[in-house]
């Protein structure tokens, strides 16, 4: 097997890994506005614990092209808040404010998996020990993401296979970015900073203007601020672990 052929198949196990979060969430029979708020509770936390891993990272690379890729991916929210608010748009069955949430989150989290792709072909040019481990780390690390999109669709009427489907989906950016960021990476290593800060950015504001206002409208604050603290702390716990 080539060196690109292991690139795109290392890329494509992060990718599917995405989708086992889904997987909680054929439990779930009755999706309850209670249900809604949690789960929202719980992506909020996900999200905002992978924004702190993520900026520690940027800012390792560089932290004022962090702070501008940052800047960037709030501006982008906004932009994207505007345009899908001015037209009627759907996502499967569902139309109104629950497809644009549904289309935000997808794109949000299809947007931070480039900077991943990035890290995957790059970490190749430090050998196939090396980027096996990077590999393993991102593929573990995508699972909660996966649940994190799957918190917000699956409420909003989505079946559990298209949540698996758009988690797989939002992660596709890494096998196809792996292998251009392996055979250029001195040219792509320089961007890193500015892609995680945009991803972080978008994520934090995606948190705080959509998902933690509609869980807390939804839910009891006390259990809505405790879902969400603990699955921060657990998605900050899990990086450092890794």
């Amino acid at each position: 097997m080539s060196a690109t052929a292991y690139v795109f198949y290392y890329g494509m196990i992060t990718a599917a890994a995405t989708a086992l979060g889904a997987i909680p969430f054929a439990l779930v029979r009755n999706v309850s506005p209670r249900v809604v708020s949690s789960s929202n509770a719980i992506a909020s936390g996900l999200m905002l614990g992978a924004c702190f891993g993520l900026v520690a990272e940027g800012t390792e690379l560089g932290a004022w092209q962090t702070g501008l890729g940052a800047t960037a991916g709030v501006a982008f929210i906004l932009v994207a808040q505007r345009l899908l608010a001015s037209s009627d748009v759907g996502f499967g069955d569902v139309r109104g404010a629950g497809a644009r949430k549904m289309i935000m989150i997808v794109v949000v989290m299809t947007v931070h998996s480039i900077a991943e792709g990035v890290a995957i072909g790059a970490s190749f040019a430090g050998g196939l020990t090396l980027a096996t481990v990077i590999t393993v780390a991102i593929a573990v690390h995508n699972v909660p993401e996966g649940l994190a999109i799957s918190a917000v669709l699956r409420p909003q009427g989505a079946s559990v296979a298209a949540c698996a489907w758009w988690s797989f989906f939002s992660s596709l950016p890494q096998p196809l970015v792996a292998v251009p960021a392996f055979l250029f990476v001195d040219a792509f290593a320089p961007t890193l900073p500015y892609g995680i800060g945009f991803a972080a950015g978008a994520m934090v504001f995606m948190v705080l203007v959509e998902l933690l206002p509609e869980a807390y409208e939804d839910g009891h604050r006390g259990t809505v601020s405790l879902l969400m603290s603990l699955s921060l702390i657990a998605m900050v716990a899990f990086q450092r672990l890794l």
